[in-house]
This record gives structure tokens, sequence and C-alpha cells, in this order.
């Protein structure tokens, strides 16, 4: 079968792609044939620092990722997206089909990174609440109300959506023994109908819309911030790699289809299908 030509090469957008889970996320559409269009506030490795630490630097950046998609033979697109600051997500996805010129995926996977995400309710303050629904559910609404219309004028797309189990179980302990913050969990609860109302909406537009649990996966973020060792005792950690893969079986297998609108346990699915 002869190779896709840059101008018929499938086009993803994935959100948060410096590091991490969209990094992953990102080679593996990139193997299976995507062109990419990559969006984060890291644009270079290393200049990325936490929040909570400025001595500690968090490894990864758009460069990175887009070195590996380009060595898997795609084309990459880096776009500075902030979930906070709207004007730049909306462009991301504007940027990405004036260049592409088509839009067939978009993996919303970027979240809010600052205060308020691992704190109490008690603890939480009206501003922090408002950053977490800020850049966990209305940037990511914000995405798909860009996108959709290309998508749908083009006979349509494919649409994933990283949730969480915080959005439909209880934690069995507290914060710092495994537990999370409410407000995060509140989030991504909302977050989670998205892709089953999407489903009803526009499924006869030929959108398809995933929700992703990734389950604990270490990540260079949760490991330079020390809350991976958190979650050791309760949760056996998977790898980004899982992530990606079960993620572009979604975008490529005729399989998928059954996962339509449903909840789709990353981990397992790599394993049930030998993805990696």
């Amino acid at each position: 079968m002869a190779e896709p030509t840059a101008e018929s090469r499938p086009v993803a957008l994935v959100t948060g792609a410096s590091r991490g889970l969209g990094k992953a996320i990102a080679l593996s559409l990139a193997n299976a044939g995507y062109d990419l269009a990559i969006g984060a506030r890291t644009l270079v490795d290393g200049d990325r620092r936490l929040e909570s630490d400025e001595s500690i630097v968090v490894p990864g950046g758009l460069d990175t990722t887009a070195a590996g998609i380009e060595a898997a033979g795609g084309r990459a697109l880096s776009l500075y997206m902030d979930v906070l600051d709207r004007a730049t997500v909306e462009a991301a996805v504007h940027h990405t089909v004036a260049h592409f010129e088509r839009l067939d995926v978009v993996v919303n996977n970027a979240i809010y990174q600052g205060p308020g995400a691992m704190l109490e309710f008690m603890d939480l303050t009206d501003e922090q609440i408002k950053n977490l629904f800020e850049g966990n559910l209305f940037a990511q609404l914000a995405v798909l109300h860009a996108a959709l219309p290309t998508m749908i004028a083009a006979g349509g797309g494919t649409v994933v959506n990283m949730i969480s189990a915080t959005a439909y179980t209880t934690p069995a302990n507290r914060i710092g023994s495994g537990g999370w913050g409410m407000g995060y969990a509140m989030t991504k609860a909302a977050f989670e109908r998205v892709a089953p109302m999407l489903e009803v909406e526009h499924a006869a537009d030929g959108i398809r819309a995933f929700n992703i649990d990734p389950g604990h996966v270490a990540t260079e973020r949760q490991v330079a911030s020390g809350r991976a060792k958190q979650y050791e005792g309760n949760f056996t950690a998977g790898t980004p790699e899982q992530i990606g893969a079960a993620v572009a079986w979604l975008c490529t297998n005729p399989a998928a289809e059954q996962h339509r609108g449903q909840i789709v346990l990353a981990q397992k699915l790599t394993q049930d299908h030998g993805l990696l």
C-alpha cells in the first residue's frame, strides 16, 4: 500500500503535548501516520519549573515532542497554548486548520497545573475554583467549539477527551495518602459528560467521541513534584506510552466503534489488545 502523501496524511491536534501523556499520544499518532499540531506552555525543554518550587525543572518541551514526530515521519506544528488564556486556546485550533488545511482528530489532554488542584474543599479559594474550571473544562470546550465546524464540514472526525477516575470514584483516603482534590474531581466529572453528549448531538455529522481514563501514570511532573509516591500504595503506575497506544488505537482501528461515547480504561485497553 502506498505511503500517505503530506497532503493526504490525517491531522491531529494534541493539547498539553510538551511532556507526559500528551507527548506520548502525539508520538503514537505520528507513528500511526498522522501529522501533528501540538500545544502547550513549554516551548523549549528545560524552560518549565514547578509552580510550587521554582528550583525544580520539569523535563519536556514542544521542541522535543516535535523532534520525535518528525523522526516518525510526521510534520509538526508547535503552538503556544495556556488553558487559562482563552485567546491562545482558540488560536491553537485556528492555526492548526490554517496550516494543515484539515483537522481530523482533537485530543483534549491539557489541564490546569496551578494552585488548587490538590487542595481539600475548605482550603480552596473562589479564584482557585474558577481557574480549575477554566483550565479543566472551559478551555476544552473552547477547543471543541473552534474545531467541530471544520471537522463536520469535512464529513467527520474524532474527539478524545482525557478524563480521570476522579470523575466517577471516591478516594479511599485524603490528600497526601492517595486522595485527590475536590475541585479537580468536580471539573473532571463535568468534562466526562462531554463525549457522550457529542455522540448524541453530532454522531450523524460523523463525529466520534471517546473518554479516556489513563489511570495512575507517573509523569515527569508527578515525579518532579514528589506526588507520584503518594499513590504508590494504592495504585500501580502505568506508562505514558500505554496511554498513547490506546489513543492511537481508538483513532485508527474500526473496532473502536464499540467504545464511542464511553469511558475507555487506557491501560486495560492496551493490555487487552497487546498494543505495546
